[in-house]
């Protein structure tokens, strides 16, 4: 009888493989690593630029920007002094750890406190590629609308965090608030769920809060 490969597995084996690797030398260096997971358009590089002029002065920095084409997110964070390497990925859907250790072989980053992996746009195929990161963040922008989290269960079941985004567009916009809360409490019963704007500045203070508590904590506990 002929042996059947699964070929999805011996790829997602791989990959742990390689992001083992990757989350030791992050955690050698005392660096939070976050994995930013959205559909297109949400708003992550939008909340980066935000965070980083939050933080200015607080933490050091670095990015990571995964898309199918062009080098603009990464553009937008170079731009701001921050320093950042683009993945191009010709048409796939997400980043793979492999990716990411040669994104940071090549890009010699200055020491950094937080490194941001910003993924390609898409809910579902980055869910499962760890990337050796400390955390998922999902973002969801109130644009979207509000049944989201249900249909795609998988990344607001892993992300520790969900960001909503756009919150300044919630009087123009039909979401339901307290409905995605409740999606949210189901699957993620122990995620943070913070509201912000990048454009009036709202929850921009307690997400930069909660990334100073998580470094310190992991900084604190050695790993």
């Amino acid at each position: 009888m002929a042996e059947v490969v699964d070929v999805r597995a011996k790829v997602l084996a791989a990959n742990e493989e390689a992001a083992a690797r990757l989350r030791g030398t992050f955690r050698a260096g005392g660096a939070l690593v976050l994995n930013l997971i959205s559909s297109p358009g949400s708003g992550k590089t939008t909340l980066l630029e935000a965070t980083v002029k939050a933080l200015a002065g607080r933490l050091r920095l670095a990015g990571i920007e995964g898309d199918v084409a062009t080098e603009r997110d990464a553009d937008r964070l170079r731009a701001m002094g921050i320093p950042a390497v683009q993945i191009l990925t010709g048409g796939a859907c997400h980043l793979d750890a492999r990716q990411v250790r040669r994104a940071i072989d090549e890009a010699a980053f200055p020491a950094f406190d937080v490194l941001f992996i910003e993924n390609v746009g898409n809910l579902i195929c980055p869910t499962s590629y760890d990337l050796g990161e400390d955390f998922k963040v999902a973002l969801l922008s109130v644009a979207e609308g509000d049944d989201k989290p249900f249909k795609y269960p998988a990344i607001f079941s892993r992300a520790a965090v969900t960001v909503i985004t756009k919150a300044d567009l919630l009087p123009h916009v039909s979401f339901d608030l307290a409905a995605v809360r409740g999606q949210l409490a189901t699957l993620a019963p122990s995620g943070a769920v913070l509201v912000t704007s990048a454009k009036t500045g709202e929850g921009i203070g307690e997400w930069c809060a909660l990334l100073e508590a998580r470094l310190a904590a992991k900084r604190k506990a050695g790993t």
